[in-house]
């Protein structure tokens, strides 16, 4: 049967609304327990999901395609389903916009002082002080997927140079004035003066940013991370915070999360927090069900080769 099973984890993450924005393109099956999704996988050839616990990768004996809801896929046993012959797409560009503009959110805080502004308010101060300018500074992002593209196309209206890293050079967008394969990410660190991390985690992005990439940062430079918290070694940047290597960071993603309570980043006076909300919008189902409906056209009329955002 190739109805699609929404299974039990997209309800928690999203509801009802996926499955109002597919009704009448996707004719979708949904569960909305784990008992349920365990039914639905075992006659399913496509199913969307948000994590896929062990015991349903178990159940899945027909699967051929998996559609997860998110970017990110680094939640799923990847490996285990390729074995399996199943193909995994996700939500690239579910995110883009939200992320982009959060994104831009830290850089103008920073660059424009408002954090202070709203101190100086909460105390009922009139303190004047010195913004700066965003226009000619530049923008290093790390990753030039949709997220990242959509970093630099923002950076490009604000006036900002744009360098960045992406695995195949060649395929860059134009918002980017330089770009560096992934082996090459030392220009990108001692030129930015803002430098945006917006990579997939992976086993060669684990820990990408460490004491020796901070080192080689600029001491006014600013970090900002809308990728996973994993791809910063959390203690170097610490560390690098406390003794001024960089000027500040802007984290949305932490190796854990919730970020416990006694992590120094909470006190840090150059450390902005947020709880990964950077790609929250209201508009996420109906991006997401855009993405599925189109896939689910390609799979109908070619299979799994004509899948678009295919990560394995």
């Amino acid at each position: 049967m190739d109805e699609p099973a929404v299974l039990h984890t997209v309800q928690e993450w999203l509801g009802e609304d996926l499955a109002a924005e597919l009704e009448g393109r996707v004719p979708v099956r949904v569960a909305t327990t784990p008992e349920q999704s365990r039914d639905l996988l075992a006659d399913a050839e496509v199913a969307i999901t948000g994590r896929l616990p062990g015991k349903l990768v178990d159940a899945a004996g027909g699967l051929t395609w998996l559609q997860a809801i998110s970017a990110g896929v680094d939640h799923l046993a990847l490996d285990e389903l390729v074995e399996r012959g199943v193909a995994v797409t996700n939500a690239a560009g579910v995110h883009a916009q939200p992320a982009a503009e959060q994104v831009f959110g830290y850089l103008l805080t920073v660059e424009r002082g408002l954090d202070e502004a709203v101190d100086n308010q909460r105390r009922g101060v009139w303190e004047r002080y010195s913004p700066g300018e965003l226009a000619g500074k530049t923008l290093g992002v790390v990753g030039l997927g949709a997220i990242g593209s959509r970093v630099a196309e923002v950076g490009q209206a604000f006036g900002l140079e744009v360098v960045g890293t992406k695995r195949d050079p060649s395929d860059a967008p134009d918002a980017v004035d330089e770009v560096y394969g992934p082996d090459d990410l030392r220009p990108v660190l001692t030129r930015s003066d803002y430098l945006v991390l917006a990579c997939p985690l992976t086993e060669e992005t684990r820990g990408l940013i460490g004491r020796g990439e901070l080192r080689a940062m600029d001491g006014d430079a600013v970090l900002v991370n809308v990728a996973r918290g994993a791809v910063i070694d959390q203690d170097a940047l610490v560390r690098a915070l406390q003794y001024r290597w960089i000027r500040a960071a802007a984290l949305d993603v932490f190796e854990e999360e919730p970020l416990p309570p006694e992590s120094p980043l909470w006190d840090l006076s150059n450390a902005f927090v947020t709880p990964h909300v950077a790609g929250s919008t209201p508009r996420y189902a109906e991006r997401l069900a855009d993405i599925i409906a189109e896939n689910y056209a390609a799979y109908r009329e070619r299979g799994v080769e004509a899948l678009q955002n295919r990560v394995r």
